[in-house]
């Protein structure tokens, strides 16, 4: 399997325009420790982000809770609500039901 550094998906905006300042790199880590790149508008919904990774990590989007600060991501939510910075990263924590 590929290391996950290698992995660098570009999520495009709405127009499809990338490399801009108004443009974040964000980085998406799961329970692994493997890390996947995304490149995304600042007003463009983390739901992009979201399925992206899904899609790459070969699972269903209600399997997974999406954290940043130790908050939980809504799918509404973007980089520019809640002031998130290039390189910010993003845990991916597989959903869990239960417990003692």
């Amino acid at each position: 399997m590929a290391d996950g550094a290698d992995q660098k998906p570009v999520v495009k905006g709405e127009d499809g325009a990338e490399g801009s300042p108004e443009h974040i790199n964000l980085k998406v880590k799961g329970q692994d420790g493997n890390l996947v790149h995304f490149k995304i508008k600042r007003k463009t919904a983390l739901k992009k982000l979201m399925e992206a990774y899904c899609q790459r990590q070969s699972l269903q989007l209600d399997q997974i809770r999406f954290l940043f600060d130790g908050t939980r991501l809504r799918d509404t939510h973007t980089p520019e609500e809640l002031d998130m910075e290039d390189d910010d990263v993003i845990d991916a924590m597989l959903f869990q039901v239960g417990g003692l």
